[in-house]
């Protein structure tokens, strides 16, 4: 396996990640599972769709693609690992599209930390 097929999972990892975490909240909280309020866990995934929702507004390339693709200088022969992977994680639609979408899903994702609020470690709660 190729370093940049590593990076290619760990791409497609943290995609799975913030898209998937998402629906596992909802379910987590109907289901009255407990880690779906863990503030680390929470407050990471806030920050992950944050800093998509930031790249594509700026117009910068994802670090993870950009590493890739120098990773794989010239293009080449496909790996089986690359040609999934790449058909689940690139798509071909307009950037404005995909802008629009990032920050709508944020935005689900700002309303969930309200409606499922995550417990906030009594070190970080302000004292009156």
């Amino acid at each position: 396996m190729q370093l940049a097929d590593i990076v290619l999972i760990i791409h497609f990892l943290f995609v799975l990640f913030v898209v998937g975490s998402l629906p596992v909240i909802w379910m987590g909280e109907w289901l009255h599972l407990k880690f779906v309020r863990n503030f680390v866990f929470r407050l990471t995934h806030l920050a992950a769709i944050l800093f998509v929702v930031a790249e594509s507004l700026i117009g910068v390339i994802c670090p993870l693609t950009s590493w890739e693709n120098e990773l794989r200088g010239i293009k080449a022969e496909q790996s089986f690992i690359q040609y999934w992977l790449h058909r689940m994680l690139y798509y071909d639609f307009p950037e404005g599209v995909l802008t629009a979408s990032y920050v709508v899903f944020a935005l689900l994702v700002a309303i969930t930390f309200k409606l499922v609020p995550p417990d906030i470690p009594s070190k970080l709660k302000f004292k009156r």
